[in-house]
């Protein structure tokens, strides 16, 4: 999506998700309410950006409504573990300066993009995992906490129940069991980026698995040129270091967004396998959204201040 970006534009894009619901499984009823969802997520975070306000804010603030959905997978609507609990990933790069912060495998944070910021702005670290994110979590009293059970929903133990019994049934194909991811990116007024992505990673997973969400490079990077954040098969994107790999064809090889964006997501990660999808905006304000998968739950707002949502390729 090529756009002319006058000097006092902003730009969002937000992601729920590739690769997680065929059309034929989607009702109207539903559809509409990911619409409206993700219509939300745009306005939290695009009127932080209309008033002037950072890019960070921006994609925090409409992750944290994504967060609030029982729809995506991440905060409310988090998949279970093969222990038939919650363990959620986050986090969040401001492009100009390079911060980063990330949690995994918490448990009882309601909003872990939040947690993320939280230990980018008030520790030296940049990723904290488990008992430790936990513990930091009760240093901060503005990060709201909830038993783990708050995420539970009807939805998603059947999404367990499903994928347990594929498992007995040994299917050959994990795909499907690894999408729903969340994420955001924006560029503000001051031509600053960042990215933020949450999730509540695989269903059935275990052994503390973690995916690319909370990983930087891999489902979340920002710089001075590119903001991306990834959603797919987390392993593959691991692998591929999607989002860094994204942002180094355009600051090496001198790659467009769009060119740089498909290559690796239409290319690097289905040649080892994996799919899924990305959202990215860079400092022109240009936007990339592709997705290799039946669908990405998405949503935008241009330079030009035109906005959308969609689900599906039409």
């Amino acid at each position: 999506m090529l756009v002319s970006k006058p000097a006092s534009a902003f730009v969002l894009a937000i992601h729920g998700g590739a690769g997680v619901i065929e059309r034929d499984q989607l009702s109207a009823g539903d559809a509409a309410a990911i619409h409206a969802d993700l219509q939300a997520a745009l306005d939290a975070g695009g009127q932080v950006l209309a008033a002037g306000g950072s890019a960070l804010d921006a994609v925090q603030a409409a992750v944290v409504v994504l967060e609030e959905s029982p729809r995506f997978n991440a905060g409310k609507g988090a998949v279970y573990t093969a222990e038939g609990t919650h363990e959620l990933d986050a986090s969040l790069m401001e492009g100009h300066t390079r911060r980063a912060g990330a949690v995994a495998g918490v448990r009882t944070v309601r909003n872990p993009v939040q947690l993320a910021r939280a230990v980018m702005e008030h520790s030296p670290h940049v990723l904290l995992i488990g008992e430790g994110a936990e513990r930091f979590a009760d240093t901060r009293d503005d990060i709201m906490r909830v038993d783990n059970d708050w995420f539970d929903t009807d939805t998603r133990h059947a999404q367990l129940l499903q994928e347990q019994l594929r498992e007995r049934e040994q299917a050959e194909s994990l795909k499907g069991a690894y999408f729903g991811t969340v994420g955001a990116v924006a560029l503000d007024t001051h031509g600053h980026l960042a990215a933020a992505t949450s999730t509540g990673g695989m269903t059935n997973k275990r052994y503390g698995r973690v995916g690319d969400s909370p990983l930087i490079g891999a489902g979340n990077w920002a710089d001075d040129r590119v903001a991306v954040s990834g959603t797919g098969w987390g392993e593959f994107f691991i692998r591929c270091a999607v989002a860094h790999d994204i942002a180094a064809r355009m600051a090496y090889g001198g790659a467009s967004l769009q060119e740089a964006a498909n290559t690796v997501v239409m290319a690097a990660v289905p040649a080892l396998g994996g799919d899924g999808g990305a959202i990215a905006v860079d400092a022109q304000g240009n936007i990339a959204l592709p997705f290799n998968t039946s669908g990405m739950y998405r949503g935008w707002i241009a330079a030009d201040g035109s906005r959308g949502t969609a689900i599906f390729r039409d």
